[in-house]
């Protein structure tokens, strides 16, 4: 993969948007995990979709690279916000699962801005 200034902003707007998405959430959340939010399925990870939709659209390169990228944040917060646990790999393994359809929705939503702009 060569690295370019877009994909170089890209991730650090990913990063950036992912951390403070998470950060808040977690903070909300009781025990300081999003996966373990209330209001998770119904708020939050259509929400969580939604950014990876809009981060697709504007870095359509690699796209669905951000929407896993974004999905995945929510390990390296809980282990901030609520320390390292001996279930620290299971929340990865639960991250990267949730983050297939985010990698499938900034891929689609990329490649729909790829189209709109005669780049196919």
């Amino acid at each position: 993969m060569q690295i370019t200034g877009n994909s170089i902003a890209a991730t650090a707007v990913t990063l950036k948007v992912g951390v403070v998405f998470w950060v808040l959430v977690a903070w909300r959340t009781p025990g300081g995990e999003p996966w373990d939010a209330p209001a998770f399925w119904t708020v939050v990870y259509p929400i969580a979709l939604a950014i990876a939709a809009v981060l697709g659209a504007c870095f359509p390169r690699k796209a669905w690279l951000w929407g896993l990228l974004f999905m995945v944040l929510q390990v390296p917060v809980v282990a901030v916000m609520s320390g390292v646990g001996p279930l620290l790999l299971a929340g990865l393994v639960y991250a990267l699962v949730l983050a297939l359809p985010a990698m499938a929705i900034a891929w689609a939503s990329g490649l729909l801005r790829k189209r709109l702009h005669g780049r196919a």
